[in-house]
């Protein structure tokens, strides 16, 4: 039972479910990340350089059997090895958006910490003890 406790204390703390929080909207936010590299940036990158299907770049490094269409997809289902370099690429762009758009969050969190007023400290209570010695130490020198 002492095994369970543990967990149960360790599963309910507020930086597991934070964690856990933070993962769920990663993955959602990974998602948007990649229909926006996949359907807005790459078409445009594509258009720019010459009409060119990123997912679609690769090199056949083995037999390709008779009748299979030369599309990544058909190759991978006919068991071909492929080096699927414009999938790749793909992430890489996928990771540096990623990257820069939390370069961007954390860039603006610091920047709202900073100006953020600092809280005055808290006035340091004198202990009565010390209040006392001082009135006869005052009293004391009259």
């Amino acid at each position: 039972m002492g095994m369970l406790q543990e967990f149960k204390e360790f599963a309910v703390k507020g930086n597991v479910i934070d964690l856990a929080v933070g993962v769920i909207i990663g993955g959602a936010f990974g998602k948007i990340v990649d229909s926006a590299v996949g359907d807005l940036i790459m078409p445009v990158i594509g258009a720019i350089i010459g009409k060119l299907d990123f997912s679609n770049l690769f090199v056949i490094l083995g037999n390709v059997p008779a009748g299979t269409d030369m599309t990544l997809v058909a190759l991978k289902k006919a068991g071909v090895p492929v080096l699927a370099y414009g999938s790749f690429i793909t992430v890489a762009v996928n990771f540096m958006i990623l990257a820069f758009i939390i370069f961007l969050m954390v860039k603006q969190i610091n920047r709202m910490k900073k100006e953020a007023p600092a809280e005055a400290p808290a006035p340091v209570v004198t202990p009565e003890e010390v209040i006392l010695l001082r009135e006869i130490r005052d009293s004391l020198r009259k």
